[in-house]
């Protein structure tokens, strides 16, 4: 964090701590190993890793691998390739399940994030007698909303009648954990599943994730979440958390390019239950006897047994060079890191807002492990013009309706350096100072 009671009217001494800290940072190095967007003459300071994480250097040399193998090699790199084809999804699993806390045989890379949500709410939300209700959080990315809904109406149930949704208390941004667990003991034996995420995209709010799996399962639901906005951000341990599902997205933290293949995660107890429910597809058939085009399914043990297709090689290459980065990173300096990086953008927000008069809202839990790099800042009174005044100054951010600013300084690739720049800005801004 920047010196105590910082006053903004000495801005050098916070662009001082922000490039002591740059000096004392062992990630620094990292920044190099990412491709930042140009502005005028130099960088352009970007904090939209939550929407779509920035090209790995290394992606062009994996992605030209697969094209010259492709062009070398054509259907014989399947097998042939530097990194077979018909294998290719298992070149991440390693690094994604040290990512998600899980064991190997828990996660799998496949489709997009929606489609793998589907699949497995297919699985997971079985409605039975009076145990029929999905319980989602209000305000939930669209995406979720609109697969929740149809999940339901696949099962012929109203909306209406049977999907929860969690919001906050009156004039609160954020859920409270016990909120959502005596909502959760409320619904009982009507609760079929509980699908939330896992830091909520608009809010920023990293859920409680733990204490949401224990109590779904002490009233007998399943519990699962949506990680788009956690997988590379927060610590993840769902193995140990007991959590039955979980799917994420590629291209926001894990840097693997626009529409990325996704992820998912099944706990290893339903590593191998033919009779859990589900939508086959050949690449869920037992790896040892897929070419020889057997009639009947045999399911393959753990999250491959939920694939239905072949990995898409070009569009999973470049996360290949992100999780390479991750594993040479480690999860616990990048926590670290981003713990640091996030408070020294909150505390200049604070200054800021001070030093200007503005009313400066961050959505955002203040608490650093209800969070994870992502703040949502509304700045009361400017509006878009703000963030129109961000932009035009190379500050590369996040608008979403009403009025929120979303920003997230990575700690793959952002600076302190980055953020004490952006804060300059900002208070530019605030003045009127364009």
């Amino acid at each position: 964090m920047p010196p105590e009671n910082t006053d903004w009217s000495d801005h050098r001494k916070f662009l001082e701590e922000a490039r002591t800290r740059d000096a004392q940072d062992v990630l620094s190095p990292f920044r190099s190993r990412f491709h930042m967007p140009p502005h005028g003459a130099g960088e352009a300071l970007y904090f939209t890793g939550n929407s779509l994480g920035l090209q790995p250097v290394g992606a062009k040399d994996i992605i030209d691998g697969e094209l010259e193998d492709w062009k070398r090699l054509g259907v014989e790199a399947h097998f042939d390739g530097r990194r077979p084809w018909v294998s290719y999804h298992k070149e991440a699993t390693e690094d994604l399940a040290e990512l998600m806390g899980a064991l190997p045989v828990e996660v799998v890379a496949m489709n997009a994030l929606t489609v793998n949500l589907h699949l497995l709410l297919v699985s997971f939300y079985r409605p039975q007698g009076s145990r029929t209700k999905l319980m989602i959080e209000a305000g939930a990315f669209p995406s979720d909303r609109y697969a929740a809904l149809s999940q339901l109406r696949l099962h012929g149930l109203d909306p209406a009648e049977h999907l929860i949704e969690l919001s906050p208390r009156p004039g609160e941004h954020v859920l409270r954990t016990e909120d959502i667990q005596d909502r959760i003991a409320q619904e009982g034996d009507q609760l079929a599943c509980v699908m939330l995420c896992g830091v909520q995209y608009y809010t920023g709010q990293w859920m409680p994730m733990r204490e949401i799996t224990q109590a779904a399962h002490a009233a007998g639901a399943t519990c699962g979440f949506d990680l788009a906005h956690a997988a590379g951000n927060v610590p993840l341990a769902l193995h140990d958390w007991d959590v039955d599902f979980a799917c994420w997205c590629g291209y926001k933290y894990l840097n693997g390019g626009p529409g990325c293949t996704a992820g998912a995660f099944v706990h290893e107890r339903h590593a191998n239950k033919p009779d859990l429910q589900r939508f086959e597809g050949w690449w869920g058939h037992a790896e040892a006897r897929r070419f020889k085009m057997e009639p009947d399914f045999d399911l393959m043990p753990g999250a491959e047994g939920w694939q239905t297709s072949n990995a898409p090689v070009m569009n999973m290459a470049a996360m290949l060079a992100s999780l390479a980065e991750f594993r040479a990173a480690g999860m616990e300096r990048l926590r670290a890191k981003s713990l640091d990086l996030t408070a020294f953008l909150e505390s200049g927000i604070h200054a800021v807002a001070a030093s200007t008069g503005s009313r400066l809202e961050i959505l955002t839990p203040s608490d650093p492990a209800a969070r994870g790099c992502q703040l949502s800042l509304v700045a009361h009174g400017h509006g878009k013009a703000l963030f129109e005044h961000l932009t035009n100054q190379g500050v590369i951010l996040d608008w979403r309706e009403p009025a929120v600013i979303r920003m997230a300084p990575v700690p793959l690739y952002n600076s302190f350096s980055d953020v004490a720049e952006f804060l300059g800005i900002l208070h530019a801004g605030l003045r009127g100072d364009t």
